[in-house]
């Protein structure tokens, strides 16, 4: 089976063999890939004046369900595990210093959903309900393939979630995370991300020592100093690059081979670099410039940012775990001990300053120096039906602008294509009012 993405690239294999080892339901894989193909094409590949590094990005999506998955069960025969997360939370450092690889999770489309509902009350959050569908369709490799699942308590919704997910996957950890920002706070997350270091050793059989600790932290702070500075680009008037094709960087983050990716990333703002020298963008100068606050956009979500564009607006930044909140920090390479370093770890993660926590007025600080650091005229702040931490946010986020004069739009939204003309209707009426 061939799904063609653009004419440069297409699957290169056919994986059926692979995808039914794993316990994947071929019919309803088939309908997802075949969904997500036509989607692609008409919302990526129907942009005009893209960045030609970004066809490698436009390959990773075509095999995302492919040549990737090969690529993880090829590296769980050599010995190595594959954990599962669902949150950035959930430290990548310590998963490569004991021989594991991390990789998100599906999520960010409706499936299953009569199954869902039986499991779970129907206005639970999108996402929550979007990642048990996943898994009772059967139709992400990613979770079939994976040896140990993260869940983490950064909600009562996953809270509780999680204990019937435990009876639907095989090995699903449990991590606890902190609600407030104190020092009580800082030494939860220590002793949850020391007893993560323990069961991920555990279920690899390696030792976590200072060598591969420290090269893991060197890993993926390359990974994500890459993300910044395609972040820094995206100031440029005109925008270098399209919002929805830096959401897709922001998503590849969480499936593709660390160093390959961060080495595409940097071959992208090569390109960049030089079309910011040139005063060429994807859009005419002055054209009203968006910050997107708010819920994480998972793969295949990219309704909102579609609207957006489509509306003659560019998206130059995102407040989210997939997106600024998520790659913002890194963490300290000074430590010297598997201790230190650790510490280290914790102080990094410790600074996202995700909607679970209370008080958080830091998340509202840093959505107004993006604001002003990415020259944004509006900020349009996305919340995920029943997603409460962020929906409950986006009031006093809304105030907080207000008081410095930047427009700020609250939708709430789902996955479903339900509401794409009442959307369209006030993102066009915002976008009017930004001009």
């Amino acid at each position: 089976m061939k799904i063609i993405f653009n004419r440069r690239y297409v699957m290169s294999e056919d994986y059926r063999a692979m995808w039914q080892d794993l316990g994947v339901d071929l019919e309803g894989h088939d309908a997802l890939l075949a969904v997500l193909g036509d989607a692609y094409r008409d919302i990526y590949l129907a942009q005009k004046n893209r960045p030609e590094a970004m066809a490698y990005f436009d390959f990773v999506m075509s095999e995302v369900h492919g040549l990737r998955i090969k690529e993880l069960m090829d590296e769980k025969r050599e010995g190595r595990k594959i954990i599962g997360s669902y949150c950035v939370f959930v430290p990548e450092e310590i998963a490569l210093a004991a021989n594991a690889t991390l990789v998100g999770l599906c999520s960010g489309a409706d499936f299953a959903m009569e199954e869902v509902e039986r499991l779970l009350p129907r206005n639970t959050c999108a996402l929550i309900k979007s990642s048990f569908g996943f898994k009772l369709a059967k139709v992400c490799p990613y979770l079939e393939s994976a040896d140990m699942v993260v869940g983490e308590n950064t909600c009562d919704g996953k809270k509780k979630a999680y204990e019937t997910l435990g009876g639907l996957v095989d090995n699903l950890y449990i991590m606890d995370l902190p609600q407030v920002k104190s020092a009580q706070g800082r030494e939860l997350l220590k002793a949850e991300y020391l007893r993560f270091k323990d069961a991920v050793e555990v279920l690899t059989g390696v030792k976590i020592t200072a060598e591969s600790l420290r090269d893991a932290i060197v890993l993926v702070n390359k990974k994500r100093a890459a993300m910044h500075r395609l972040l820094a680009l995206r100031k440029a008037d005109p925008a270098p690059i399209s919002g929805l094709d830096s959401l897709l960087a922001n998503q590849i983050f969480f499936y593709d081979n660390p160093q390959r990716f961060t080495e595409s990333v940097h071959l992208l703002c090569d390109e960049l670099e030089k079309r910011v020298a040139e005063k060429r963008g994807v859009s005419a100068p002055r054209t009203p410039r968006i910050l997107i606050s708010g819920c994480p956009q998972a793969v295949p979500n990219w309704k909102l940012p579609m609207i957006i564009e489509g509306l003659g607006a560019v998206i130059v930044g995102e407040e989210s775990c997939v997106g600024e909140r998520g790659t913002r920090n890194l963490t300290d390479e000074s430590g010297e001990s598997v201790a230190e370093m650790m510490d280290a770890i914790v102080d990094r993660y410790f600074a996202v300053d995700c909607a679970i926590f209370t008080p958080n007025g830091e998340r509202r600080d840093h959505i107004r120096e993006m604001v002003e650091s990415y020259g944004a005229d509006g900020v349009i702040h996305y919340g995920l039906q029943f997603c409460q931490p962020y929906l409950m946010e986006a009031v006093p986020v809304e105030n907080s602008l207000e008081e410095v004069g930047i427009p700020c739009l609250r939708l709430e939204t789902d996955y479903s294509m339900e509401d794409m003309g009442q959307l369209k209707t006030r993102v066009e009426a915002f976008v009017e009012q930004l001009r």
